[in-house]
């Protein structure tokens, strides 16, 4: 069983919601966790690092000194990747690292995070977040309130603008709705904070 503590839109406690360990996903998912997360770090590298080779980089084809009589190593042009300023062996070009993950995968990949979290009792669902304006002593109040000092991840089911931008300026403090939440932003985040139109679309998104 897992018990997710509940409170009031102004942080005092409500009656906890208790999940049978049936619904979770906790006996499989950790190589597809790990494929994901892979995935998800690489499609965020740019790719661009780019190098050149001993036939792109400037200068001539004639040999720096004869092939004998010198008492020098043999030579046969400049741009070779052994000399300073020659050419680089086998270096990066642009790519892209991106990575196919299938759907099957990717959904027992977050099932996986967020079932981690659900039962570490890292998941804190209030029952609406009621803020009069767009202020960001207002969330920070609220999160005083409810002990939550770690990095935190506020999830709604709907994006609003005043929850939003209340949470936009905390350090520590980000923002996702339920539908776009991914595994890497659960797997940064130390406690994650919703409503409960919030929760329960999360808990629509691993349902079996």
């Amino acid at each position: 069983m897992a018990t997710i503590k509940t409170f009031t839109g102004a942080g005092e406690a409500a009656a906890d919601i208790t999940l049978d360990e049936q619904v979770l996903t906790l006996d499989k998912g950790e190589q597809a966790l790990k494929d994901t997360v892979t995935a998800i770090r690489n499609a965020l590298r740019a790719g661009t690092a780019s190098t050149k080779g001993k036939g792109e980089v400037a200068g001539s084809n004639k040999k720096p000194w004869k092939q004998k009589g010198t008492g020098n190593a043999r030579a046969g042009f400049r741009q070779s990747p052994v000399w300073r300023g020659g050419g680089v062996a086998h270096g990066p070009k642009p790519r892209c690292f991106e990575q196919k993950v299938n759907k099957k995968v990717a959904k027992l990949a977050f099932a996986r995070a967020l079932s981690d979290k659900l039962v570490a009792g890292d998941v804190v669902v209030v029952s609406e977040f009621s803020f009069e304006a767009p202020k960001t002593k207002l969330m920070a109040a609220l999160l005083k309130k409810l002990g939550i000092e770690r990095t935190v991840l506020v999830v709604q089911k709907q994006a609003t603008e005043t929850v939003y931008l209340a949470a936009s300026n905390i350090a520590r403090v980000d923002y996702s709705t339920a539908d776009a939440l991914d595994v890497y932003t659960i797997l940064q985040s130390r406690k994650i904070l919703c409503d409960k139109a919030g929760f329960d679309a999360l808990m629509a998104r691993i349902a079996k």
